[in-house]
């Protein structure tokens, strides 16, 4: 809890009510409305929330950093969760069809720019300040993974349009928005195919270091993993077909995969819009919470366990 002091101000005026975030006890006259108004403050920088609540709010084990940069700053991780949802909730749709949408998510560029690159990669940062390292990491990947696929997309990066070595032949699709510049070209399908199975593999990576936070978080990964290696299958499934276009059961296949990667991208999506929603509703100091599914119990950490061994 916030206590207070009753010090003079520097030209003898009137006194000055200060917050002190360190002291244990209380000097001077108190009100007891001040006091009362003081006590609801809910904040990690004005009292020492418990383990599970840290974790909740940072989306990490609570770790020793020094300084009280919590106490200054505001908490990056919401900020980081919308910029991720914005863009893969559409994307989602798009890889599903949902009304007539597809496109691979092209509409949805800027999208990735603005929020999943920027807002991010600003979470990321903020988490980096205040000595979050796990979210660091993870919204710090994501954001660049968004960069990167915008990038890819916009025309002039050349991503697609490198593997069309004719010039004729980029002149002859520069008006069917179908096939621009070889982007159904198989070795360009094969390659891209790459990317998203090592997003799977580094997501499979943050998976297991998520069973250290919460089931909302866990299966933000567990999801995305799913989510990306279809991806990779699907345009490996591409690369053939545009190969030999009588293949058309490797189109079949990835057309399906297309659809289960945007379905595993979607229940992500759910569980991030839902982690927001817990977030802030901590944050506010809601009478109303939602759990998170705390998973800090099920496998201690080290030093917790050289704690309980020394006490033995």
């Amino acid at each position: 809890m916030a206590h207070q002091h009753d010090t003079p101000s520097n030209d003898g005026a009137n006194d000055t009510l200060e917050k002190d975030f360190s002291a244990g006890n209380s000097h001077g006259p108190t009100n007891n409305a001040k006091d009362d108004a003081l006590e609801r403050i809910r904040t990690a920088g004005s009292i020492s929330i418990p383990p599970e609540l840290f974790e909740k709010l940072y989306l990490s084990p609570e770790n020793r950093v020094s300084g009280d940069l919590r106490k200054t700053f505001g908490n990056p991780t919401p900020l980081a969760l919308i910029g991720f949802v914005l863009s893969l909730t559409p994307l989602s749709c798009d890889l599903m069809g949902w009304r007539g949408a597809g496109g691979t998510g092209a509409a949805s560029t800027g999208a990735y720019f603005g929020f999943g690159g920027l807002l991010m990669i600003l979470g990321s940062i903020g988490e980096w300040i205040l000595g979050n390292t796990f979210p660091f990491v993870v919204f710090g990947t994501y954001g660049a993974f968004w960069i990167a696929l915008a990038s890819t997309l916009v025309p002039w990066f050349n991503a697609y349009g490198a593997y069309v070595s004719d010039p004729t032949e980029i002149a002859s699709q520069a008006g069917n928005p179908g096939n621009p510049f070889g982007l159904q070209t198989p070795a360009f399908n094969a390659s891209f195919a790459f990317f998203f199975l090592f997003l799977a593999l580094i997501s499979l990576i943050f998976l297991i270091g998520s069973l250290r936070t919460n089931i909302a978080f866990f299966l933000i990964f567990f999801t995305l993993v799913g989510a990306f290696a279809s991806l990779a299958g699907a345009y490996w499934s591409l690369a053939l077909a545009y190969e030999n276009p009588k293949n058309t059961l490797a189109a079949h296949h990835a057309a399906r995969l297309v659809v289960a990667g945007g379905a595993f991208a979607f229940v992500t999506s759910l569980s991030g819009w839902y982690l927001i929603v817990a977030i802030l509703l901590a944050e506010l100091d809601f009478p109303v919470q939602l759990p998170v599914g705390d998973l800090s119990w099920l496998i201690r950490g080290k030093s917790e366990r050289a704690k309980a061994k020394d006490a033995v």
